[in-house]
């Protein structure tokens, strides 16, 4: 698939594949649905929501991303790119490296999740002592961002779903 260099964030190549448009298009599609039918936006209020909860979505995504960065950089093993692809962004690491501990590998995969808890708990704080303060999209935008950090980047991150933190960690856990 054809990608895009956006940059370097910490040695870390970030880049983006086309299918992260036709994603954005999904996830503001969702995060409209979620807005209006869960939530009880009004249309046009749950429409505008869902497009500023897109970038905000793939910032979560990125800050969670180089979460993993960040402690792979501490551990020694580095990773190499940061790729945005569809709704998801996935990391890669050196094609080439050694076989490395399960501590390693555990390490790794928490580097993540705290990032998406703080991430969270952030936008909780913004969403029941700004009530007052937000109206319309903006209050619905800070539900979308506790909604989308807490449930996908930090829950969902630790579920065993074969590409997520929580399988890393199962595997390497059974291995110590």
């Amino acid at each position: 698939m054809r990608k895009v260099t956006l940059g370097h964030i910490w040695g870390i190549s970030l880049t983006a594949e086309a299918s992260m448009l036709v994603g954005s298009v999904f996830l503001w599609l969702g995060h409209t649905a979620l807005a209006y039918l869960l939530l009880q936006a009004p249309l046009n209020e749950a429409i505008i929501a869902g497009l500023l909860a897109v970038p905000l979505y793939w910032l979560s995504d990125l800050a969670h991303q180089l979460g993993h960065g960040w402690v792979a950089r501490r551990v020694g093993y580095p990773m190499k790119e940061i790729r945005i692809r569809g709704v998801l962004i996935i990391t890669l690491y050196p094609r080439h490296e050694p076989e490395l501990p399960a501590r390693t590998h555990i390490k790794r995969a928490l580097g993540g999740p705290p990032v998406s808890l703080g991430l969270s708990l952030l936008a909780l704080v913004i969403t029941l002592f700004a009530r007052n303060a937000l109206s319309g999209p903006a209050w619905w935008v800070s539900v979308l961002f506790f909604i989308q950090n807490f449930f996908i980047f930090f829950l969902g991150s630790l579920l065993p779903l074969g590409f997520t933190d929580g399988s890393t960690l199962l595997r390497y856990l059974r291995q110590r």
